[in-house]
């Protein structure tokens, strides 16, 4: 039996409990549930099948060394006594990121600092050379967690942040973020059993993320890399072996719709649903949700419609009240979940909701809420044996706190991966950003010493000429030409 050791996944706060059940399914250990995150112990295997896997993680970290720290000189000290040989060569470009929840650190990019000297210092001291700084596309990636005196510093196995999951070919204006549209789907507990429907559907992403859903294909497999294929122990038949099994997928015998009044988004949407495979179970058409009808079949909406914050709509509030209005008079007998940063929006709707949920989108507080929509009074829909809300609802009612009608609804500025594009500037005190820049200006001339812009420039422009069809995902010879079962079957089978 492989060693195990810990691991921690990162997420979305109010996704550690799907991400949590999402980890018990993978068969982790000693699952931990954090403040956004998910701790919990595996081995090789499970670190490598985590970040394939798993839908609502950000990014999966293997702490190295836990200690304590009260300033930026012990943070240095603790790091520096790390024999940094064991993970890091002089040919590797690494990086460090930092995420800070603590009185005595102000200034996370500052401690990132005094981490990336400690690993410089230790290779300069040791060997008389340098290892060089990676900005965009580092061989290694660190992260260093402190909250209050406790560090953790840990290797960033994921690399490039998991919600990039690589069957996007286009965008729109603010596109939900591929982890959340995954988390949305698994908290409203859509079991595959009927049609799916997103009539504010944008570039795509929930159709997508449902139909892979439904059909069992792990994320992972849109993946061009991982961030552990550059480590000292990679060991590519096994991520071969994972990559190329398919046998958990399974058919999907229901439909998914997708519905949007813009036209160019639906383009978009149809170069990424074709991208990921799923067209066959996927329909796109041009629509405004005034029109909506009853649909045949029995139902689900899951849908992320404009709030006024990163797209607006002429009418907003006219809006959401045909919202209201069509999934009271044209969706009846089916349920409908709708995720949204703004309670007088949700007003609007004018259906009492039977389940909230507090989110994050982006840098916005959210809701996700539940309309269960029948005829007539509620107590007749129970008696014909109607679930308002389920007993997994009432258990997360019970522990989860009520959302405020009065809700100030304020960006934050916690991690890079809760972000999604957002300008800092937007979200950054005054203050805070006079610091940043200062701090930066004061270290570019040494980062302009240390090479890293024109190496960066050359890895770039090398990705892109790498950058071919869906077909090519993973361009190692093994996966090609050693005869294994998915070398070809699966390019073939997604139709790509």
């Amino acid at each position: 039996m492989e060693q195990q050791f810990e691991l921690i996944a990162k997420t979305f706060q109010g996704l550690e409990e799907v991400l949590a059940t999402e980890l018990t399914e993978l068969g982790a250990d000693n699952i931990s549930i954090g403040r956004r995150m998910v701790s919990f112990t595996g081995d090789q295997e499970m670190m490598y099948r985590a970040n394939f896997c798993l839908r609502t993680a950000i990014r999966v970290l293997k702490p190295i060394k836990h200690f304590k720290a009260k300033d930026a000189d012990e943070v240095y000290a603790a790091v520096k006594e790390i024999n940094w040989s064991d993970y890091l060569d002089l040919s590797n470009t690494f990086s460090v990121d930092s995420v800070i929840f603590s009185q005595e650190f102000r200034h996370s990019k500052f401690v990132a600092y005094k981490v990336k000297d400690a690993i410089v210092d230790y290779f300069r001291e040791t060997t008389g050379k340098r290892p060089n700084i990676g900005i965009t596309n580092p061989d290694i990636r660190l992260n260093i967690h402190i909250a209050d005196t406790d560090c953790t510093l840990s290797l960033d196995s994921s690399g490039e942040s998991l919600h990039l999951r690589g069957y996007r070919t286009g965008s729109v204006e603010a596109p939900i973020n591929e982890v959340l549209a995954a988390g949305l789907i698994k908290l409203s507990g859509w079991n595959f059993d009927c049609d799916l429907i997103d009539p504010f559907c944008g570039s795509g992403t929930i159709l997508i993320e449902a139909a892979l859903m439904a059909r069992n294909i792990y994320p992972g497999v849109f993946r061009r890399a991982f961030g552990f294929e550059k480590w000292k122990d990679f060991n590519r038949d096994l991520l071969d072996r994972i990559y190329n099994d398919d046998s958990q997928e399974r058919p999907f015998s229901h439909h998914i719709y997708g519905y949007d009044i813009n036209n160019p988004a639906l383009e978009v949407a149809a170069r990424n649903v074709k991208s990921a495979g799923v067209a066959d179970c996927i329909s796109l058409k041009q629509q405004d949700f005034k029109k909506f009808t009853q649909p045949q079949e029995k139902a689900v909406i899951i849908t992320n419609p404009p709030y006024g914050e990163r797209i607006t709509a002429p009418d907003l509030m006219g809006l959401y009240r045909a919202i209201g209005e069509r999934l009271k008079h044209q969706f009846v007998g089916n349920e409908a979940w709708i995720i949204c940063s703004r309670e007088e929006l949700f007003e609007n709707i004018g259906l009492k909701p039977s389940f909230r949920i507090p989110l994050i989108n982006g840098s916005l507080d959210c809701e996700f809420r539940k309309y269960q929509i029948f005829d007539g009074k509620m107590q007749d829909f129970r008696e014909k044996g109607g679930i308002v809300k389920t007993d997994e609802e009432r258990k997360r009612m019970a522990e989860k706190r009520r959302f405020k009608a009065d809700r100030d609804f304020k960006k934050r500025f916690d991690d890079p991966d809760s972000r999604d594009d957002e300008d800092e500037d937007d979200i950054i005190p005054g203050y805070m950003r006079r610091l940043h820049r200062e701090f930066e200006r004061n270290h570019s001339a040494r980062s302009r010493r240390e090479g890293d812009e024109a190496g960066d420039r050359h890895d770039r422009h090398e990705r892109r000429e790498r950058r071919h069809t869906p077909a090519e995902r993973r361009p190692s010879g093994s996966r090609r030409d050693n005869g294994h079962k998915g070398s070809g079957k699966r390019r073939d089978r997604r139709g790509n």
